[in-house]
């Protein structure tokens, strides 16, 4: 039962830092690509994106290291 708990708390600290870093303008970073043509809208978040995997990457490794 302690890894179900251990899941959720670290799925509950997930979905409250994805919060968080919506709340402080992530997802409107320089890099970020937004084309609006008419009523089509394209968005493409790349230094958004970028961000997110450098530091899900660094949150991972720390945590897995031996």
């Amino acid at each position: 039962m302690a890894g179900i708990g251990r899941a959720l708390m670290m799925v509950g600290a997930a979905i409250f830092l994805l919060g968080l870093a919506m709340f402080l303008g992530l997802g409107r970073l320089p890099g970020d690509i937004i084309v609006r043509r008419g009523g089509f809208t394209l968005y493409l978040p790349l230094a958004s994106s970028l961000l997110l995997s450098i530091v899900s990457s660094l949150l991972l490794w720390l945590w897995f290291r031996r």
